[in-house]
């Protein structure tokens, strides 16, 4: 097809329909020359005219008259074809892609997995849960939910889960065999679990605050870790005393599985934030995910459950 088969195709239409150049000149905000020139320019390309023309009336020709009418029917499904789109659009349907760390995984989207899926049958979700901090526009994904710290200042950000503070946790078991730690300090001569974070390498310093002192151990034990899922386990096992955040592990506090302590030295955190690259073009899919995280946000309050201080 020839790049200017349908050059000056809208403007045949208004001229058909409104029987004036200066009328469908007021309606595409040009001037009256410039429909002239387009509607030239038409006949030219198809070596027929389309207007019989005076000074005081436009009309179609008989050609002009067949063209308009095999015309309009296909502009109508174009237009059709249109809304059709822009409703698709609006509605929340289609692929979702979000990458996690298995901690935000656990505390701010699985809670609400099925509930989410529930109520927009038309979405697919696929989830990738990796410890490091990945680019989600250069990867595809449609946002990351990550820690809000550690989130580039340029993505568009917003809160999601349960307000967040550090938690140290125990099994009762474990506690049973070596005492429970009254201070910060006795952490140093407990088997602390390590916690290795993917983006730095680094095993977590476990900060401490209390009317204003701010405490930051270099805790010690016999295992490290790099997966939130894995250290919460090995908690519960009785193999020793882990740093970890509320929300996923809130359940195992409530049936008494794990065990809170030094709650009142425990910082508030930074909570998770999902994120996106452009607040312009927000697709209803992930608009659906933000809003529905956001509702079930505002119904959130942390857990107090099982603890010792």
């Amino acid at each position: 097809m020839q790049k200017d088969m349908l050059d000056g195709l809208i403007v045949f239409l208004i001229v058909a329909e409104e029987r004036s150049f200066s009328t469908a000149a007021m309606r595409l905000g040009v001037s009256p020359s410039a429909i002239s020139q387009a509607i030239g320019k038409l006949e030219q390309r198809m070596r027929l005219a389309l207007f019989n023309r005076t000074t005081r009336s436009v009309s179609l020709t008989e050609a002009g008259q067949h063209y308009f009418d095999r015309v309009v029917p296909a502009v109508r499904e174009l237009k059709e074809a249109a809304l059709e789109m822009r409703e698709a659009g609006d509605r929340p349907a289609g692929l979702l892609r979000i990458n996690v760390a298995r901690a935000g995984y656990m505390i701010a989207l699985q809670p609400v997995l099925r509930d989410f899926l529930d109520a927009y049958p038309d979405i697919e979700l696929e989830v990738r849960i990796e410890p490091s901090l990945a680019d989600i526009v250069e990867q595809g994904f449609d946002a990351g939910i990550r820690f809000g710290d550690l989130v580039q200042k340029d993505m568009v950000a917003l809160k999601v889960g349960p307000p967040l503070s550090a938690h140290i946790i125990a099994a009762p078991d474990y506690l049973g065999r070596f005492g429970v730690p009254k201070v910060p300090n006795d952490l140093l001569n407990h088997n602390c679990i390590g916690f290795r974070h993917a983006s730095s390498g680094q095993v977590e310093r476990w900060e401490f605050e209390k009317g204003g002192q701010k405490i930051e151990l270099a805790t010690a034990g016999r295992l490290i870790l790099n997966d939130s899922a894995a250290l919460t386990q090995a908690a519960l096992d009785g193999i020793g005393i882990a740093y970890m955040v509320n929300g996923y592990i809130d359940r195992f506090l409530d049936d008494g599985r794990l065990v809170r302590i030094l709650s009142d030295w425990s910082p508030v955190l930074a909570g998770l934030t999902l994120y996106y690259a452009d607040r312009r073009r927000v697709p209803a899919k992930l608009r659906a995910l933000i809003d529905f995280l956001r509702r079930r946000r505002e119904d959130v309050t942390p857990s107090t459950a099982g603890a010792l201080t």
